[in-house]
């Protein structure tokens, strides 16, 4: 959810010493790039799980505070709206079996989530986008009660200066137009967040496989075909975060001034260049100031805070963000994946994992990486085409050609993901289940976006209106969710 803030708003005095302190603790970091030592000999991986809430009818449960109450596990925390939570997973290394203890652990917090969110009428949900979400839900009080949110959400609607303008149009022409006076239709975006601690040295590489990886990643694990009762995207959730959190307004658009929500405009040679990024071109969103004074800390042998150049970095939307972070008071540096849906299954959310960090793996450690025989432009319309079109999209790979993305998976990504994998010193049984996962996604062409578009169909061809068909397709969704099945082998209605 990121980090909490004391303040709801903020002065212009806050303001511009917030702008004084991220520039001072941009300095100290570009030193410690240099001097620190930053923890790294035993790399971690870390997962989050962005939920939804639903009602015994399949419809948005906005009673997240009681959820969280009743789970009673520090595990799970609030998240912007209040038919949302999120499940965070500790980190843990990654060689031997870790991921098939880790699969076992994550069913059964959920399982016992799950038991206690039915004692106040509520049911978890692991999905891109909830289907059955309509405009009217946010008629009421949606908001979840943290000053981060509220806070956000003031600032964002006050940079614009005017309502949010959400368009969007699916391959079948159906469309979504509409103002929001808020920045509610974020919380429709529910993800899985993807953890990996690296060297200093090491970031630039494993962050540029991240984004090139990132196109292949969205469209074999889309699952958000349906926003507002519309067959949009495969992967709807990627452009309507970006239009939702939006503070330019169109004025600003056509001056080239950037999203906040940003795929990058280029390759990179050090974290810092994407710090340095974030601080002179994104305006400050929240404006905590701390006490800290971050040289005095590190002449002192201190690792510092940072605390304000973090609270900015956390409200620049990267789809592969930078993250610094100090545990048992040693830095260390993070690349945190922000492109996959949650869903639909622990299972797959455990496949997309495997195969992101094997991938990534061998990209990162190539001679000749990929980035290199690829622009960044090409890179970003393959991330386009792939939220657009989901696992049927083409995309450029250099020594390919255009391509689709189910083909690039089978002839290249998934040996060489297995080949990572097994570098990292992960087990077989391990490489065999989740990467076999993927083999199968990818053979059959079957993903959650496919699956909740077909049975959709499905219930239609029966004679079911939309809004029916969503809330019978959501109700088997949740049951095949809880079986754990993979996706790729759920029957169809």
């Amino acid at each position: 959810m990121g980090a909490e803030v004391s303040a709801q708003s903020y002065t212009r005095e806050q303001r511009q010493r917030y702008r004084e302190k991220v520039r001072q603790n941009l300095d100290v970091f570009e030193r410690m790039l240099t001097q620190s030592s930053f923890e790294f000999e035993r790399p971690m991986t870390g997962l989050e799980i962005e939920l939804n809430l639903v009602d015994g009818d399949q419809q948005p449960h906005f009673h997240n505070a009681e959820v969280l109450e009743a789970i009673a596990d520090p595990g799970f925390q609030t998240e912007l709206a209040r038919y949302n939570i999120e499940l965070n997973v500790p980190p843990r290394p990654l060689p031997g079996d870790a991921a098939l203890e880790l699969e076992h652990d994550m069913r059964a917090s959920l399982n016992a989530a799950s038991s206690a969110a039915a004692e106040v009428g509520s049911r978890l949900v692991a999905i891109g986008i909830l289907p059955t979400l309509m405009p009217e839900h946010y008629e009421g009080d949606w908001i979840s009660a943290n000053n981060r949110y509220t806070a956000l959400n003031d600032s964002i609607v006050g940079a614009r200066g005017e309502d949010v303008y959400l368009d969007i149009e699916g391959p079948t022409g159906e469309r979504v137009a509409t103002y929001s006076s808020s920045i509610a239709p974020e919380s429709a975006c529910t993800s899985v967040q993807l953890h990996l601690q690296v060297a200093p040295h090491d970031f630039a590489p494993h962050w540029n496989a991240a984004q090139a990886l990132s196109p292949v990643q969205v469209a074999l694990a889309a699952n958000s075909p349906y926003f507002f009762g519309k067959r949009l995207h495969a992967e709807t959730r990627i452009e309507l975060f970006s239009q939702s959190t939006d503070t330019r307004p169109v004025e600003l658009k056509n001056q080239g001034v950037r999203p906040r929500v940003f795929f990058g405009e280029r390759w990179i040679t050090s974290i810092f260049d994407l710090f340095e990024e974030n601080s002179r071109y994104f305006p400050a969103l929240l404006a905590e100031v701390t006490d800290e004074d971050p040289m005095a800390k590190l002449q002192a042998g201190i690792a510092p805070d940072l605390a304000e150049l973090r609270l900015h970095n956390g409200t620049v939307y990267r789809w592969n963000r930078p993250i610094y972070d100090i545990v048992g008071g040693t830095p260390h540096l993070r690349v945190e994946n922000r492109v996959l849906p949650a869903g639909p299954t622990i299972a797959d959310v455990l496949a997309n994992a495997a195969f992101y960090y094997g991938a990534v793996r061998v990209l990162a450690a190539a001679d000749r990486p990929v980035w290199t025989k690829m622009s960044f432009a090409a890179c970003e319309e393959n991330f386009r085409r792939a939220a657009r079109d989901g696992i049927e999209a083409r995309v450029y790979w250099p020594g390919f050609g255009e391509v689709s993305a189910d083909e690039l998976v089978l002839r290249h990504l998934l040996p060489m993901a297995h080949e990572g994998l097994a570098s990292w010193g992960v087990s077989d049984d391990v490489r065999e289940r989740y990467l076999g996962i993927i083999e199968g996604r990818a053979t059959t062409g079957l993903n959650g976006a496919e699956w909740q578009t077909r049975a959709v169909a499905h219930f239609e061809a029966d004679g079911h209106e939309r809004r029916d068909a969503l809330r019978l397709m959501l109700g088997r969704y949740v049951e095949h969710m809880d079986g754990n099945e993979p996706v790729h082998t759920w029957p169809l209605p």
